[in-house]
């Protein structure tokens, strides 16, 4: 085995930059030769990425599209592919594992109206097997049932139980790989019917009771002791896996888009070492997003399916690696059925639209779509016709930064990849009320149980924050005093104290006429539990959005206090008055710092 890693781990090294010594550690670690020895030890690597949102060519790191003679380009899987073709030359006995949300992101997804060209591009990549993430439900279950269709790999979720005949003939629980004697097991995050759309008769169980009843079953009803997991549930639920069950001891993980390693930014090591219940090490893993790192781990496996040690050396995909030309070839043909249409100019900003708050607080970007939402409802109004009171959605519907300067088509999509629509409803002040208490307690009012959430006994949590557009004013008293910056999920934001529509209290009795996107008014992000009832279609939203930039060319939005703590008691708003100042100024928020250098695995 040391012969064999001289060749990779050095050049891997050189690769991530990884400083110090590259072999992690188990407390029992002392193997040294690879496959058996005379211990019945075995050894295999392990290649796996994850959450890379439909970036099939190079992207900046933005996430946005490259250019490479400006700035520096990241990822592709014609990259991809040159790694795993020269990696497995070295090793024959690794796997290559995807770890979900493969769907949603970038144009290859959005032109293409599903995950056609994805499947595809995996399929000559050359996965070994893939668990579902929550995007690749976003389309509804016809869609994924058309793109497992043609994956030619096993899919793998345990935790998902759907009458889609598709999906029930092509989802599997776990697969064995015989020459490995090993079995992986992968799940999906239980809220994908929160935060995707899955079909009413595809049910999400809870992944960690999952786990560790197939972990069960596959040790009582085979001789396999080897077991790893593909997990897209998030780093710190991979955290609680491995706390809180057995026979389980490595765990490749997505969802959170967690960088682990020694990079700039990182969260954690890579691997994460956890105790099981058993006291026993579990080897947590994930690999960041979009494609830009894939993660490598070397594992040395005990006859008991423990592991003694690991070696590896996650790895940053750079221009230095050469892309695979017969996938790039592809992947460019692909491009060139959109470019032409995305390069299309609808309109200009002159500060930066930026999403990167959306989630937590008031955002830029936030404010735009919004009252875009706004606008497109009342633009055609006729004299004596209804009003709406506002518009709102929820701030993980807002996926890209726009910089100052021209916006386009392609920009559009970027921004609002769902194709979502725009719907009116009814609803009274005691209800909105009680909707925007619930987002703000992160738990929805007056709630009821999904029925897959019934035999946990679950309580609901509202998963997103809310953005809304200019004639409402939302105030509420932070869960910690002083606490500005709302917490992330699923930690309380605070109480609802004030909610002004148009300057005016909300009258509870009142029946407002509401906007927001169809996402939301179906359940999404747990705002509205059970689902509206009711709803008028208005038009699609890149429609508003696109009438909304013509008229207001160029855009000028801004932080204006519409979503924020009560005062302090100086009587100002800290929140407010830093976020505002940094958008008159439009800062560029949350850049990356590149400085890593990639090498090629081999000559």
């Amino acid at each position: 085995m040391k012969r064999l890693l001289s060749l990779l781990l050095p050049t891997l090294t050189c690769v991530t930059a990884v400083a110090g010594e590259d072999v992690l550690i188990s407390e029992r670690h002392d193997l040294s030769r690879r496959f058996y020895d005379e211990k019945g030890n075995y050894n295999m690597s392990f290649y796996h990425i994850n959450d890379v949102h439909a970036h099939l060519d190079e992207f900046s790191s933005s996430g946005l599209d490259c250019n490479a003679t400006k700035e520096d380009c990241f990822g592709g899987y014609s990259r991809v592919r040159t790694l795993i073709n020269k990696g497995r030359k070295i090793y024959q006995d690794s796997l290559f594992l995807n770890v979900g949300d493969e769907f949603l992101g970038t144009d290859f997804f959005r032109h293409f109206k599903g995950g056609s060209k994805i499947a595809e591009t995996l399929n000559l990549v050359g996965f070994d097997a893939m668990t579902l993430g929550n995007h690749e439900f976003d389309l509804k279950d016809d869609k994924l049932g058309e793109f497992l269709e043609v994956i030619n790999f096993p899919v793998l979720s345990a935790n998902i139980q759907s009458d889609h005949p598709i999906l029930n003939k092509t989802i599997k629980p776990y697969h064995i790989f015989k020459e490995h004697k090993l079995a992986v097991i992968g799940v999906t995050t239980d809220e994908t019917p929160s935060i995707s759309q899955p079909g009413p008769g595809t049910i999400f169980h809870d992944p960690i009771k999952t786990i560790q009843d197939t972990v069960d079953h596959i040790r009582s009803t085979t001789m396999i002791n080897r077991i790893a997991a593909i997990t897209h549930i998030g780093y710190e639920e991979d955290i609680r896996l491995a706390r809180e069950t057995t026979g389980l001891y490595l765990i490749m993980g997505g969802h959170s888009h967690t960088l682990l390693g020694d990079f700039p930014g990182s969260e954690g090591d890579y691997p994460t070492i956890q105790r099981n219940k058993n006291g026993e090490e579990v080897f947590i893993v994930q690999a960041h997003r979009w494609g830009e790192h894939l993660g490598y781990i070397d594992v040395a496996f005990e006859p008991d399916g423990r592991i003694r040690s690991t070696h590896q050396a996650p790895i940053r995909i750079t221009e230095e690696v050469e892309q695979e030309p017969e996938l790039q070839a592809k992947v460019g043909s692909w491009r060139s059925e959109f470019e032409e249409e995305n390069r299309k100019i609808i309109g200009s900003s002159s500060v930066v639209l930026d999403n990167t708050a959306c989630k937590t607080t008031e955002c830029v970007m936030g404010n735009m779509v919004t009252d875009a939402i706004f606008e497109s409802r009342v633009k055609d109004n006729k004299p004596g016709d209804a009003i709406p009171a506002f518009a709102f959605m929820n701030g993980g519907g807002l996926r890209a930064t726009i910089d100052p300067g021209n916006f386009t088509w392609g920009d559009l999509g970027r921004v609002s990849p769902f194709n979502n629509a725009v719907v009116e409803f009814d609803i009274t002040g005691q209800q909105l009320w009680d909707v925007f208490a619930g987002i703000l307690q992160r738990v929805p009012q007056n709630a009821t149980l999904h029925e897959n959430d019934l035999e946990n006994n679950k309580t609901l949590k509202v998963s997103s924050f809310v953005q809304v557009s200019s004639q409402i004013r939302i105030r509420w008293k932070p869960s910690r005093d002083g606490q500005s910056i709302p917490p992330p999920p699923p930690a309380p934001i605070g109480t609802l104290t004030s909610f002004t529509i148009s300057g005016k209290p909300v009258e509870l009795y009142k029946t407002y006429k509401v906007l927001s996107i169809d996402f939301i008014a179906n359940g999404g992000d747990n705002f509205f539990v059970p689902r509206l009832p009711r709803t008028t279609y208005v038009e699609q939203l890149d429609d508003a959005l696109m009438y909304y930039i013509q008229k207001h060319n160029p855009i000028n939005a801004r932080i204006e206090g519409r979503l924020s703590p009560e005062l302090s008691p100086e009587g100002k708003n800290s929140q407010f008055e830093s976020r505002s100042s940094s958008s008159d100024k439009s800062v560029v928020t949350a850049v990356v710092v590149t400085a890593v250098v990639v090498a090629l695995l081999l000559a």
